[in-house]
């Protein structure tokens, strides 16, 4: 079915048939699982390349007297001004596929020396919000996630780059606090997910409608709990915490790179520690590896440097996780040697790693006295807490992913 695909888009391309190429480029991209299409304009030709699994992947390219009538056509599809070329334009489009399945389509233009670049970010619509345990939550993770959600107030903070997973995660936790009884109020940009039972509401930055005065709104608004899309800045941090001190549970997103850098962060910010100790009840970081395809996994043994930092980082891992003790002790891995069902890749599809930081009374009293975050993480991690290496370990050990991508996206403390 793939290659069928790919086929009727080498013969679209061959004819010039633009609306045939646009609609057979998506359908493509849908086929093979991807989550963003890239149309890049190089000196003698156009690239077309598509993330899968979170890595980009070249599928054809095509010639550069095509390649303003296909932009034309995606800005048609997208509401964009067709006549501007100079500056950069965001806009969205609405596709149903041959399946009957509903996508969105986020769609960004960039002018280059060569041309206009898209980048069309896929969004299926039709697609169940996971639960926690399907994103590869699990251990004292999961019961410190669950520990923030429990409370009637404070904050929960997830943190991790672009495209980690952050607001899927986000969304997840609104599905268990989803109830009758309590009003939820999202402020988002955009809102990726329509969920029912939900308030949501996306900013508009041109007209002054940002994250800080959506939230300031939600406040008025009778709210029990309160997502925010992202937090940036003093102002938006402060009337969260705000909103967490007078009894609402407020959950939104941070760049950081690991839980407990997220305190430095809203230290940099200009919040007092007491401020951040009353008011954080939880913090995760997270990362998205690609899974192991399970066609054609085999074994695989790490070469001896890898091994020993293997075993030095593995005798960390708390007790109280769920790991086979042999493997453990074996460090028996897999890897997946390429076959047609994942395109030769050796991988199909993706799991979350994931850290958090439950702030314990132990914890607060560190950032109080302003000890370093190397100090507190080892507290938090003699705690219980699973750091992201860790979490890769147990998945690597699983025979879910592969030590290669762990390194590819989290660092050992042991390193």
């Amino acid at each position: 079915m793939t290659d069928q695909k790919l086929k009727l888009l080498q013969d679209a391309i061959l004819a010039g048939n633009i609306p045939s190429m646009v609609m057979n480029i998506i359908s493509y991209a849908i086929s093979i699982r991807s989550s963003d299409i890239h149309i890049e304009p190089q000196k003698n030709t156009i690239r077309l390349r598509c993330r899968v699994d979170g890595v980009l992947r070249e599928i054809v390219e095509y010639p550069h007297n095509l390649h303003p009538a296909v932009v034309s056509r995606i800005k048609i599809m997208s509401n964009l001004k067709i006549d501007e070329q100079r500056i950069p334009q965001d806009g969205r489009c609405h596709v149903t596929t041959e399946e009957a399945k509903e996508m969105d389509l986020r769609v960004s233009t960039l002018p280059t020396p060569n041309g206009e670049k898209v980048v069309m970010r896929i969004q299926d619509e039709s697609k169940e919000i996971p639960k926690l345990e399907d994103l590869g939550i699990e251990g004292a993770s999961l019961k410190n996630i669950l520990y923030g959600l429990s409370v009637p107030n404070g904050i929960m903070l997830t943190s991790g780059p672009t495209g980690s997973g952050k607001t899927t995660t986000l969304y997840s936790c609104l599905n268990i606090l989803n109830k009758p009884e309590v009003n939820i109020m999202t402020i988002e940009d955009p809102i990726e997910i329509q969920m029912d039972g939900l308030n949501q509401s996306q900013v508009h930055p041109d007209i002054e409608y940002t994250f800080a005065t959506g939230l300031r709104t939600a406040l008025r608004q009778d709210p029990n709990i309160i997502m925010v899309g992202e937090i940036r800045d003093r102002e938006t941090i402060n009337i969260a915490i705000e909103a967490a001190l007078t009894g609402h549970l407020v959950l939104s997103t941070i760049h950081t790179n690991s839980a407990v850098e997220t305190l430095t962060r809203i230290d940099n910010m200009g919040i007092p520690p007491f401020l951040m100790t009353g008011a954080i009840n939880a913090i995760i970081a997270q990362r998205l590896v690609r899974r192991i395809c399970s066609k054609c996994a085999a074994p695989e043994t790490p070469d001896p440097r890898t091994f020993e930092l293997l075993k030095k980082e593995s005798a960390l891992i708390p007790t109280t996780e769920n790991i086979d003790q042999e493997k453990l002790q074996k460090l028996q891995f897999l890897k997946g040697k390429g076959c047609d069902e994942c395109q030769g890749s050796g991988y199909h599809g993706r799991v979350g790693l994931y850290e958090v930081m439950k702030l314990t009374d132990n914890i607060k009293q560190m950032i109080i006295d302003k000890k370093s975050t190397l100090e507190i993480e080892k507290q938090a991690i003699s705690e219980g807490m699973v750091n992201l290496f860790q979490s890769g370990i147990i998945k690597a050990l699983r025979g879910e992913t592969t030590m290669e991508e762990i390194f590819r996206v989290a660092k050992s403390r042991s390193q």
